[in-house]
């Protein structure tokens, strides 16, 4: 007899186990029919699933900021079954949700161009404009491997196979078509009402530049047709602004395929560069950090020592001479550690800050290179602080007024700041973290910034 408590506090019993729907239709008639999928115990579920146990639940619809994700979500599914329908022999890879909208990886024989979304789009309206029932159903692993095995899904076998412990697998039913998924997803199609393929792009499988290169259909959607124009409207605008519009309209830089991900300045754009440089020399300059340059390349034995080479291999150019390996810097807190390791220090001498216009690579995959803001090639303005524990709450005190002020001068004033923690690929002891994350969260609290 699971009692069911809604998040005003009242409760529902009911004597058997019950669905997120008819939870929502004891409720109201009216808030049945919104209804898209439910939060039970904290956990986004369908709304056909099943509550067997005493449970806290808040009802999901397209209000909530969960209904428009799972909408899109949903939205990805809606342009599978569009594409197979116009597309029988694509195989389908992943189609996940991102900002404003959704995406789809497809492997297809006969390229699918920009001039084609058209006519999927099309095909995904008329089959929303059915609002055909979205049918889950839990299969188990030897059924799953089979039904794909029958439609040549390659990429979805190799997906179950990688999920060894998985006993069953939540399958989407959209009429003909079949999709995989944890979801949840909306009930039925009626639900979508505003979407729009926007273009095409080239992606490898899983991001891995030795498998094949799929093709990434994008989309934006969105709660009503109104939500939908207005975000276009704001696209368009944006479009008119893009820097590498004006990058090339000024004459300040280009990109070209000679070089992915790396700019090529041009003299106007040169002068820009210069002109900020010098005024970021003379801010650090001000805080009493000490300038240096460091080498382009490295031996290998260094980044293994530092950890990066274990941990970030994949994404450094590497290259080799005289029987030993090398890699161009990533970043460049190894060449600051080996200027200070030069020396013995007094712990009278700290803090020590050493700054440089470090020109740094990463080997970003091709896919998501974009203008200046994803590139492969760029000067990170770097800085390291040398200093004892005491002193590390004042010295990131200063860091942020720095930063601050730095921001005021080029008119940013509606700063967001983020507390990073730990991110699972690191070097350095949990001890250290520890340490560094206390110090770095209470100065937020100090300097009474929201985070």
């Amino acid at each position: 007899m699971p009692i069911i408590t809604l998040p005003d506090g009242s409760s529902r019993e009911y004597s058997k186990e019950v669905t997120v729907i008819q939870v929502a239709a004891d409720i109201g008639a009216g808030l049945a029919k919104a209804t898209v999928a439910g939060r039970v115990n904290g956990q986004l579920v369908d709304a056909s699933d099943l509550i067997q146990s005493d449970a806290s639940l808040q009802i999901i619809t397209m209000r909530d900021e969960d209904g428009l994700h799972i909408m899109r979500h949903t939205c990805a599914h809606l342009l599978g079954h569009a594409i197979k329908q116009l597309y029988p022999n694509v195989q389908m890879a992943i189609g996940p949700v991102v900002d404003n909208g959704f995406y789809y990886d497809v492997d297809s024989e006969t390229p699918i161009t920009e001039s084609d979304l058209a006519k999927i789009q099309k095909r995904m309206t008329e089959l929303a404009k059915t609002k055909y029932a979205v049918v889950k159903k839990m299969t188990s692993r030897e059924d799953a491997l089979k039904l794909f095995k029958e439609r040549g899904e390659d990429y979805k076998i190799e997906l179950i196979k990688d999920m060894p412990d998985e006993i069953q697998f939540g399958f989407y039913h959209h009429e003909e078509y079949v999709d995989m998924c944890r979801g949840p997803h909306l009930p039925n199609m009626g639900f979508v009402k505003a979407f729009k393929l926007t273009h095409v792009a080239g992606a490898y499988w899983r991001g891995d530049s030795s498998k094949k290169m799929l093709q990434r259909i994008y989309g934006v959607a969105f709660a009503n047709k109104q939500d939908l124009k207005d975000y276009l409207h704001m696209m368009e605008e944006a479009e008119k602004r893009d820097h590498r519009k004006l990058g090339k309209l000024l004459n300040l830089f280009h990109v070209e395929e000679s070089a992915p991900g790396m700019a090529f300045w041009h003299a106007k754009g040169t002068t820009l560069y210069q002109v900020v440089e010098n005024y970021m020399r003379q801010q650090l300059a001000e805080h009493d950090y000490d300038e240096v340059r460091t080498p382009l390349i490295m031996d290998r034995g260094l980044w293994e020592r530092s950890g990066h080479w274990d941990k970030f291999k994949d994404n450094m150019f590497t290259t080799e001479t005289e029987n030993r390996d090398y890699a161009v810097k990533p970043m460049n807190c190894p060449g600051h550690i080996q200027i200070y390791n030069q020396h013995l220090h007094s712990y009278r001498e700290l803090p020590i800050r050493i700054a440089e216009f470090g020109l740094v690579h990463r080997n970003e995959p091709s896919g998501t290179l974009h203008g200046l803001m994803r590139v492969r090639s760029f000067t990170q303005d770097d800085a390291h602080i040398f200093c004892t524990e005491e002193q590390i709450q004042q010295e990131v005190q200063d860091c942020i007024d720095l930063i601050f002020n730095t921001y005021a001068d080029f008119g940013f004033d509606n700063i967001q700041v983020k507390f990073s923690t730990r991110p699972e690929q690191r070097v350095g002891s949990d001890e250290v973290w520890d340490l560094a994350e206390t110090a770095l969260e209470q100065t937020l609290k100090n300097a009474n910034l929201d985070y």
